[in-house]
């Protein structure tokens, strides 16, 4: 589990669709292999990276700024409307008891976003598992007795219980994402929420992602997945599909954002 938490890429996305259209940023490139692009990418790893979210998120905190996202600061809140009906679903599925496992949450951006709707529940945990240089500055400067940060999935899970995994913006950039999945799933999640997930709308293909310099500098790796086998694989797992949703980073004609609400089927 480790070696994969390891392969996690970026916490970020990137601000929307549309500024990288006909843009030397965004979505380039067909690779062979998740390696070839890699090799040809600049890393997600790097320290700028943090600090950039750390600082920007920091304002949201501390009442400075009303909300972030992929480190860009906005003068309101940019809901997604489905993931927040999805949480709400599952809070009333569950009598009120929000457990959250935010896998590659950042350093809470999802959590801030939502978190107006989430003081109206008593009974939330909100967890991110994330690199470690990114847990090391959550438990410093966001940890509270809400919002936890984890290096692992299973430390997480013994300390907090939780009965919901959030997957917004980050399956794209697993190397191996079923894989990861089949160890996550070992846990028993009543409930899956996924949003920001890119989709090919021709075939699933491995391109480069380069992040225009305003936000930071960097390129990964990025998987357009087929809509159809991801959908399966979840079925396969013993979920069903409640919803599924257009995200809110938009489309064209090559690609598209999207997200789902998925329950565990009863036995």
């Amino acid at each position: 589990m480790r070696k994969l938490i390891k392969s996690l890429i970026p916490p970020i996305l990137l601000d929307t669709v549309k500024k990288f259209r006909s843009s030397k940023y965004g979505w380039q490139g067909d690779y062979s292999s998740w390696h070839e692009a890699q090799e040809a990418s600049t890393g997600y790893d790097s320290d700028k990276i943090l600090q950039t979210v750390r600082s920007s998120l920091l304002k949201v905190k501390n009442g400075e700024a009303v909300y972030e996202r992929d480190s860009v600061i906005f003068d309101a809140v940019q809901y997604s409307w489905p993931l927040l009906t999805g949480l709400m679903f599952c809070g009333a599925k569950s009598r009120g008891v929000i457990r959250i496992l935010d896998f590659g949450g950042s350093l809470g951006s999802t959590y801030y976003q939502n978190k107006k709707f989430l003081d109206k529940f008593e009974n939330v945990s909100w967890s991110i598992v994330e690199q470690k240089h990114f847990v090391d500055a959550g438990k410093v400067d966001f940890e509270d007795d809400r919002l936890k940060f984890f290096y692992n999935v299973d430390e997480c899970v013994k300390s907090e219980n939780p009965n919901v995994l959030l997957l917004s913006s980050v399956m794209q950039y697993i190397e191996r994402p079923f894989e990861l999945l089949d160890t996550i799933l070992e846990n028993n999640f009543n409930y899956i929420l996924i949003d920001r997930t890119l989709f090919s709308k021709k075939e699933e293909k491995i391109t480069l992602q380069i992040v225009p310099p305003y936000i930071y500098e960097a390129s990964y790796p990025c998987r357009f997945f087929d809509k159809n086998e991801f959908i399966k694989y979840f079925i396969k797992q013993g979920f069903s599909i409640i919803e599924i949703f257009d995200g809110s980073d938009g489309k064209t004609d090559d690609y598209e954002f999207k997200g789902m609400i998925l329950e565990r089927e009863k036995k």
